[in-house]
């Protein structure tokens, strides 16, 4: 049961991952909730996962012109810098603290979803009532 649990859990963060959204934020949360995996070790776990997955990811956003590669450099030097810091300061701290930390994160970015979605529609009617 186990192991078809965590290909179900695979197989969803590959199609969250596939569309661009990050499949950890699936990964991590549905390994520690529904697999009983520990935290630290679903993060380790989501870093070799997204290494393979990343590079073919990639190859297809590169084939469709999709990677604008002047620009990527302003993300990828700040976000090595961030990352070993991140992974520094969660090796330091308690599991439970990390799952409330990871926990607030994964609101907020749906709170800002949600909230973007909303004000989006309202532009989206108020353009619309404008050309009629």
């Amino acid at each position: 049961m186990t192991i078809f649990l965590i290909v179900l859990v695979s197989i969803f963060s590959g199609i969250v991952a596939g569309m661009g959204m990050g499949g950890g934020t699936v990964l991590i949360p549905l390994l520690t909730l529904v697999c009983g995996v520990s935290q630290k070790l679903s993060q380790s776990v989501n870093l070799l996962v997204f290494i393979p997955l990343a590079i073919v990811v990639l190859i297809i956003y590169c084939r469709r012109k999709l990677v604008n590669f002047k620009g990527v450099w302003f993300i990828i030097i700040p976000g090595i810098i961030v990352s070993l810091i991140g992974s520094i300061f969660s090796l330091k701290i308690e599991s439970q603290t990390l799952h409330l930390i990871f926990g607030i994160f994964l609101i907020c970015v749906g709170l800002f979803l949600f909230i973007k979605q909303i004000v989006l529609h309202k532009l989206n009617i108020k353009n619309k009532n404008k050309l009629n």
